[in-house]
Protein backbone atom coordinates (compact mmCIF):
# COMPACT_ATOMS: atom_id res chain seq x y z
CA UNK A 1 0.00 0.00 0.00
CA UNK A 2 2.82 2.39 0.87
CA UNK A 3 4.52 1.65 -2.43
CA UNK A 4 1.29 2.40 -4.35
CA UNK A 5 0.87 5.70 -2.49
CA UNK A 6 4.42 6.75 -3.32
CA UNK A 7 3.88 5.79 -6.96
CA UNK A 8 0.71 7.91 -7.20
CA UNK A 9 2.43 10.84 -5.54
CA UNK A 10 5.35 10.61 -7.95
CA UNK A 11 3.03 10.47 -10.97
CA UNK A 12 1.08 13.48 -9.70
CA UNK A 13 4.20 15.59 -9.26
CA UNK A 14 5.64 14.55 -12.62
CA UNK A 15 2.33 15.24 -14.38
CA UNK A 16 2.20 18.79 -12.99
CA UNK A 17 5.89 19.37 -13.70
CA UNK A 18 5.58 18.25 -17.31
CA UNK A 19 2.60 20.52 -17.92
CA UNK A 20 4.56 23.47 -16.55
CA UNK A 21 7.77 22.79 -18.43
CA UNK A 22 6.92 21.42 -21.86
CA UNK A 23 3.49 22.66 -22.88
CA UNK A 24 1.04 25.50 -23.02
CA UNK A 25 2.18 27.85 -25.78
CA UNK A 26 -0.54 30.47 -25.94
CA UNK A 27 0.80 32.00 -29.15
CA UNK A 28 0.27 28.72 -30.98
CA UNK A 29 -3.28 28.40 -29.71
CA UNK A 30 -2.34 25.45 -27.52
CA UNK A 31 -2.93 25.35 -23.79
CA UNK A 32 -4.38 28.31 -21.95
CA UNK A 33 -7.88 29.18 -23.03
CA UNK A 34 -10.58 31.33 -21.46
CA UNK A 35 -13.34 29.78 -19.39
CA UNK A 36 -16.53 31.79 -19.12
CA UNK A 37 -17.04 33.51 -15.79
CA UNK A 38 -20.05 32.56 -13.74
CA UNK A 39 -22.94 34.99 -13.92
CA UNK A 40 -24.36 36.41 -10.72
CA UNK A 41 -27.53 38.24 -9.89
CA UNK A 42 -25.63 41.07 -8.23
CA UNK A 43 -27.54 40.63 -4.99
CA UNK A 44 -25.09 38.39 -3.14
CA UNK A 45 -21.84 39.48 -1.54
CA UNK A 46 -20.46 35.94 -1.33
CA UNK A 47 -16.74 35.94 -1.99
CA UNK A 48 -16.94 33.25 -4.67
CA UNK A 49 -19.62 35.16 -6.61
CA UNK A 50 -17.46 38.21 -7.21
CA UNK A 51 -16.27 38.35 -10.79
CA UNK A 52 -12.61 39.23 -11.15
CA UNK A 53 -10.30 40.37 -13.89
CA UNK A 54 -9.02 37.54 -16.10
CA UNK A 55 -5.57 36.27 -15.21
CA UNK A 56 -4.85 38.70 -12.37
CA UNK A 57 -2.63 36.78 -9.93
CA UNK A 58 -3.97 38.55 -6.86
CA UNK A 59 -7.51 37.46 -7.72
CA UNK A 60 -6.63 33.80 -8.19
CA UNK A 61 -4.53 33.69 -5.02
CA UNK A 62 -7.26 35.46 -3.07
CA UNK A 63 -9.85 32.94 -4.24
CA UNK A 64 -7.63 29.98 -3.40
CA UNK A 65 -6.67 31.22 0.05
CA UNK A 66 -10.28 32.14 0.82
CA UNK A 67 -11.34 28.66 -0.27
CA UNK A 68 -8.96 27.08 2.23
CA UNK A 69 -10.08 29.45 4.96
CA UNK A 70 -13.73 28.60 4.34
CA UNK A 71 -12.96 24.91 4.88
CA UNK A 72 -10.94 25.63 8.06
CA UNK A 73 -7.68 24.65 6.38
CA UNK A 74 -4.59 26.35 7.84
CA UNK A 75 -2.59 28.05 5.07
CA UNK A 76 1.06 26.95 4.98
CA UNK A 77 2.25 28.40 1.68
CA UNK A 78 1.06 30.32 -1.37
CA UNK A 79 2.89 30.59 -4.68
CA UNK A 80 2.67 32.74 -7.78
CA UNK A 81 4.51 31.11 -10.67
CA UNK A 82 5.17 32.62 -14.12
CA UNK A 83 7.01 30.83 -16.92
CA UNK A 84 8.03 31.81 -20.43
CA UNK A 85 9.79 29.83 -23.14
CA UNK A 86 12.47 32.07 -24.62
CA UNK A 87 12.19 31.44 -28.34
CA UNK A 88 14.27 34.28 -29.79
CA UNK A 89 17.57 33.17 -28.22
CA UNK A 90 19.26 30.65 -30.50
CA UNK A 91 22.35 29.64 -28.58
CA UNK A 92 23.45 29.04 -25.00
CA UNK A 93 25.78 32.01 -25.31
CA UNK A 94 22.82 34.28 -26.09
CA UNK A 95 20.98 32.88 -23.05
CA UNK A 96 24.02 33.59 -20.87
CA UNK A 97 24.19 37.16 -22.19
CA UNK A 98 20.51 37.61 -21.42
CA UNK A 99 21.17 36.27 -17.92
CA UNK A 100 23.94 38.83 -17.43
CA UNK A 101 21.46 41.58 -18.27
CA UNK A 102 19.12 40.26 -15.59
CA UNK A 103 21.98 40.16 -13.08
CA UNK A 104 22.49 43.89 -13.61
CA UNK A 105 18.78 44.53 -12.99
CA UNK A 106 18.82 42.56 -9.73
CA UNK A 107 22.29 43.13 -8.24
CA UNK A 108 21.14 42.62 -4.64
CA UNK A 109 19.73 39.15 -5.30
CA UNK A 110 21.79 36.05 -4.50
CA UNK A 111 22.81 34.28 -7.73
CA UNK A 112 23.90 30.65 -8.09
CA UNK A 113 24.85 28.71 -11.23
CA UNK A 114 24.40 25.02 -11.96
CA UNK A 115 25.90 23.32 -15.00
CA UNK A 116 25.34 19.64 -15.89
CA UNK A 117 25.77 17.50 -18.98
CA UNK A 118 22.10 18.08 -19.86
CA UNK A 119 21.43 21.70 -18.91
CA UNK A 120 22.64 25.05 -17.66
CA UNK A 121 20.71 26.88 -14.94
CA UNK A 122 21.03 30.20 -13.18
CA UNK A 123 18.97 30.88 -10.05
CA UNK A 124 18.50 34.10 -8.11
CA UNK A 125 16.76 34.61 -4.76
CA UNK A 126 15.61 37.98 -3.46
CA UNK A 127 16.81 39.44 -0.15
CA UNK A 128 14.90 38.28 2.92
CA UNK A 129 11.45 39.82 3.31
CA UNK A 130 8.88 39.63 6.10
CA UNK A 131 6.10 38.97 3.62
CA UNK A 132 7.35 36.92 0.66
CA UNK A 133 10.32 35.51 -1.24
CA UNK A 134 11.04 35.99 -4.94
CA UNK A 135 12.98 33.59 -7.11
CA UNK A 136 14.18 33.90 -10.71
CA UNK A 137 15.52 31.08 -12.89
CA UNK A 138 16.96 30.96 -16.39
CA UNK A 139 17.34 27.44 -17.79
CA UNK A 140 18.75 26.13 -21.08
CA UNK A 141 19.31 22.60 -22.42
CA UNK A 142 22.65 21.38 -23.78
CA UNK A 143 21.41 18.37 -25.65
CA UNK A 144 18.46 19.52 -27.74
CA UNK A 145 18.64 21.41 -31.01
CA UNK A 146 17.29 23.93 -31.50
CA UNK A 147 18.00 25.32 -28.05
CA UNK A 148 15.24 25.07 -25.43
CA UNK A 149 15.33 27.85 -22.83
CA UNK A 150 12.92 29.00 -20.13
CA UNK A 151 12.61 31.90 -17.74
CA UNK A 152 10.75 31.29 -14.48
CA UNK A 153 9.72 33.85 -11.86
CA UNK A 154 8.18 32.75 -8.56
CA UNK A 155 6.80 34.62 -5.56
CA UNK A 156 5.92 32.66 -2.44
CA UNK A 157 4.88 33.37 1.12
CA UNK A 158 3.55 31.75 4.27
CA UNK A 159 0.69 34.15 5.01
CA UNK A 160 -1.80 35.83 2.70
CA UNK A 161 -2.58 39.29 4.06
CA UNK A 162 -2.75 42.96 3.15
CA UNK A 163 1.01 43.13 2.64
CA UNK A 164 0.84 40.24 0.16
CA UNK A 165 -1.97 41.87 -1.78
CA UNK A 166 -0.18 45.21 -1.74
CA UNK A 167 2.90 43.70 -3.39
CA UNK A 168 0.90 42.33 -6.33
CA UNK A 169 -0.78 45.72 -6.78
CA UNK A 170 2.49 47.64 -6.62
CA UNK A 171 4.54 49.13 -9.50
CA UNK A 172 7.40 46.95 -8.21
CA UNK A 173 5.55 43.79 -9.21
CA UNK A 174 4.57 45.25 -12.59
CA UNK A 175 8.21 46.15 -13.20
CA UNK A 176 9.26 42.60 -12.41
CA UNK A 177 7.39 41.32 -15.44
CA UNK A 178 8.70 43.97 -17.79
CA UNK A 179 12.25 43.44 -16.50
CA UNK A 180 12.20 39.64 -16.63
CA UNK A 181 9.94 38.50 -19.44
CA UNK A 182 10.29 39.23 -23.12
CA UNK A 183 6.64 38.52 -23.95
CA UNK A 184 3.62 37.31 -21.95
CA UNK A 185 4.38 34.44 -19.55
CA UNK A 186 2.12 31.57 -18.55
CA UNK A 187 0.90 32.15 -14.99
CA UNK A 188 -0.05 29.73 -12.20
CA UNK A 189 -1.35 30.25 -8.65
CA UNK A 190 -1.13 27.59 -5.95
CA UNK A 191 -1.77 27.24 -2.20
CA UNK A 192 -0.88 24.56 0.33
CA UNK A 193 -2.59 24.02 3.66
CA UNK A 194 -3.23 21.65 6.53
CA UNK A 195 -6.49 20.85 8.24
CA UNK A 196 -6.08 22.39 11.68
CA UNK A 197 -7.98 19.51 13.27
CA UNK A 198 -8.10 15.84 12.42
CA UNK A 199 -10.95 14.86 10.12
CA UNK A 200 -12.98 11.68 10.35
CA UNK A 201 -14.03 11.41 6.72
CA UNK A 202 -12.42 9.72 3.72
CA UNK A 203 -10.44 11.71 1.15
CA UNK A 204 -13.11 11.49 -1.61
CA UNK A 205 -15.61 13.20 0.72
CA UNK A 206 -13.04 15.88 1.57
CA UNK A 207 -12.29 16.42 -2.11
CA UNK A 208 -16.01 16.66 -2.83
CA UNK A 209 -16.38 19.46 -0.26
CA UNK A 210 -13.47 21.37 -1.78
CA UNK A 211 -14.85 20.97 -5.29
CA UNK A 212 -18.20 22.26 -4.09
CA UNK A 213 -16.56 25.28 -2.44
CA UNK A 214 -14.83 26.19 -5.69
CA UNK A 215 -17.99 25.39 -7.70
CA UNK A 216 -15.88 22.92 -9.64
CA UNK A 217 -16.77 19.83 -11.66
CA UNK A 218 -14.45 16.83 -11.50
CA UNK A 219 -12.85 15.82 -14.80
CA UNK A 220 -10.55 13.01 -13.71
CA UNK A 221 -8.97 11.75 -10.51
CA UNK A 222 -6.35 9.47 -9.01
CA UNK A 223 -7.70 7.87 -5.85
CA UNK A 224 -5.88 5.89 -3.18
CA UNK A 225 -6.60 5.29 0.49
CA UNK A 226 -4.35 8.08 1.82
CA UNK A 227 -3.67 10.05 -1.38
CA UNK A 228 -5.91 11.66 -3.97
CA UNK A 229 -5.56 14.13 -6.82
CA UNK A 230 -8.41 15.68 -8.78
CA UNK A 231 -8.43 17.64 -12.03
CA UNK A 232 -11.49 19.86 -12.37
CA UNK A 233 -13.12 22.79 -14.11
CA UNK A 234 -14.38 25.84 -12.19
CA UNK A 235 -16.10 29.03 -13.42
CA UNK A 236 -14.13 30.98 -10.79
CA UNK A 237 -10.87 30.79 -12.75
CA UNK A 238 -10.26 31.88 -16.31
CA UNK A 239 -7.06 30.24 -17.55
CA UNK A 240 -7.26 26.55 -18.41
CA UNK A 241 -5.50 23.75 -20.22
CA UNK A 242 -6.99 21.16 -22.53
CA UNK A 243 -7.16 17.59 -21.30
CA UNK A 244 -9.12 14.94 -23.21
CA UNK A 245 -11.20 17.62 -24.96
CA UNK A 246 -12.14 19.29 -21.66
CA UNK A 247 -10.95 22.55 -20.14
CA UNK A 248 -9.19 21.92 -16.83
CA UNK A 249 -8.37 24.93 -14.67
CA UNK A 250 -8.24 23.56 -11.12
CA UNK A 251 -6.18 20.82 -9.55
CA UNK A 252 -6.59 19.53 -5.99
CA UNK A 253 -4.18 17.22 -4.18
CA UNK A 254 -4.91 15.55 -0.83
CA UNK A 255 -2.59 13.48 1.34
CA UNK A 256 -3.58 12.11 4.74
CA UNK A 257 -1.88 10.26 7.56
CA UNK A 258 -4.86 7.94 7.72
CA UNK A 259 -8.38 8.23 9.08
CA UNK A 260 -8.34 10.62 12.03
CA UNK A 261 -4.87 11.92 11.09
CA UNK A 262 -3.68 15.19 9.59
CA UNK A 263 -4.54 15.96 5.97
CA UNK A 264 -2.44 18.11 3.64
CA UNK A 265 -4.28 20.01 0.90
CA UNK A 266 -2.78 21.60 -2.21
CA UNK A 267 -4.92 23.54 -4.70
CA UNK A 268 -3.66 25.16 -7.89
CA UNK A 269 -4.94 26.92 -10.99
CA UNK A 270 -4.73 25.82 -13.68
CA UNK A 271 -2.47 23.11 -12.17
CA UNK A 272 -0.52 22.44 -8.97
CA UNK A 273 3.04 23.82 -8.86
CA UNK A 274 3.86 22.95 -5.22
CA UNK A 275 5.23 19.55 -4.23
CA UNK A 276 3.48 17.82 -1.33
Amino acid sequence: MKKNRETYLYLMIMFSFCLVVIGMKTEAGIGLKPVLAEKTDGGSHSFFQKQKETGAPIQDLAKLTEGLKTENILLQEWTYYAREQVTDLKSEQEVREYAEQLKKKFPEWQWTEKNTAESWELTAVSPTSNHHTEMLQIMATHTKQPLTAYTVYRVSGKQWNEASEAFFKSPEFENRHSDIFREKPTVFACVKGLYSDTIDRALPETAKKLLSGFKATEIEALKEETFMSVSAASPLFFDSIDTKNENMNLQIGLRSEGLGGKTTVVVGTPIITIEY
